[in-house]
């Protein structure tokens, strides 16, 4: 059976997450000023690590920035990030 689970980011470039494999990401958003995406999954599947990369809006992105996850606002939407997972 599966399940929806929350992750917490940090605002900075280059991370790393633990989560089942073949977890589905969902969405980004703030909850209560933290960074957060949900994903499907399988609680059952082994655990891996998966690279995601935020970056504001206006700054340097590689060409090889990976797949686009989507785009949060934080302090009052005055900073607007954007969230992308490595391939």
């Amino acid at each position: 059976m599966k399940k929806i689970f929350k992750y917490k980011l940090m605002i900075t470039g280059l991370q790393t997450v633990v989560m089942p494999k073949d977890a589905e990401i969902l969405s980004v958003q703030v909850q209560y000023n933290d960074i957060c995406i949900w994903a499907l999954v399988d609680p059952k599947n082994e655990l891996i690590e998966r690279g995601f990369n935020i970056f504001g809006t206006g700054h340097e992105i590689p060409e090889t920035v990976g797949k686009y996850i989507g785009t949060f606002q934080i302090d009052d939407g005055r900073l607007v990030f954007h969230l992308f997972e490595f391939e």
